[in-house]
């Protein structure tokens, strides 16, 4: 009975050591777009492994240009594990009421196209077709995204991770394809990237016809106790 006892904490030692060692994966939440489709907006928050503070980053995009809007992205950390995400999300959201108003982009907030959680494991991680808006028959040509990750090799700034990863982004619509986004180096923000999946793509149809849209791309790289998990996005206008 002892021996089995021995073994049933020993049993609940590795389970506490492997959740421990887990890197922290960002919760997603899309804002919206701005009424006339010009802009999207998206969060995400959580705790910062090894550290254990909340933070709370916040994305404002112009989907004309696919750049950010001057003075975004928005980005808090509270340096006190005893704060919670929510407090650096209150935060976030206060600075970024400046940027838009949350109740604006929420009227806009368009269609969850198409969504893969990072613990989906059965879905294709680096293509992903929609039908643009939940009209049945679709009256909209389908999109198709596909993510191609580039081997950018060894960089300084993560010794020892082995190579960074970069991303190819393209959009096919009737049979035609075009770039999106190409990556020839790695931004700073995104630290040491290990690999890349399509995570949603949101739509929005504005008044004046045109669509726009948000491919949200899960970015996976290297953290304190393992591989973390942010948000990017590629946005357009058609």
């Amino acid at each position: 009975m002892k021996s089995i006892k021995l073994l049933c904490l020993a049993g609940v030692s590795l389970l506490a050591a492997q959740t421990a060692q887990a890197g922290d994966a960002a919760e997603l939440n899309v804002l919206g777009f701005g009424a006339d489709g010009k802009t999207f907006a998206f969060e995400e928050f959580g705790v910062q492994d090894g550290s254990g503070f909340p933070y709370a980053n916040r994305f404002y995009i112009d989907t004309t240009t696919d750049e950010f809007l001057p003075d975004t992205p928005i980005r808090v950390m509270l340096e006190d594990e005893g704060k919670s995400a929510q407090a650096a999300r209150d935060e976030a959201r206060l600075r970024g009421e400046k940027i838009a108003r949350d109740a604006d982009l929420a009227a806009s907030r368009g269609h969850l196209a198409g969504f893969n959680a990072v613990t989906e494991n059965s879905a294709d991680p680096h293509k992903m077709v929609v039908n643009p808006r939940p009209v049945f028959p679709p009256i909209d040509p389908q999109l198709e995204f596909n993510l191609e990750e580039i081997d950018l090799g060894e960089i300084e700034r993560c010794p020892g991770i082995g190579p960074v990863k970069g991303f190819r982004l393209t959009r096919t619509v009737d049979g035609k394809s075009e770039v999106l986004q190409e990556d020839k180096d790695v931004p700073q923000s995104r630290a040491c990237p290990t690999g890349y999946r399509i995570g949603g793509v949101q739509t929005f149809f504005a008044p004046d016809g045109k669509m726009s849209y948000a491919v949200l791309v899960t970015v996976i790289r290297h953290g304190f106790e393992g591989p973390d998990h942010r948000w990017i996005a590629v946005t357009g206008r058609s």
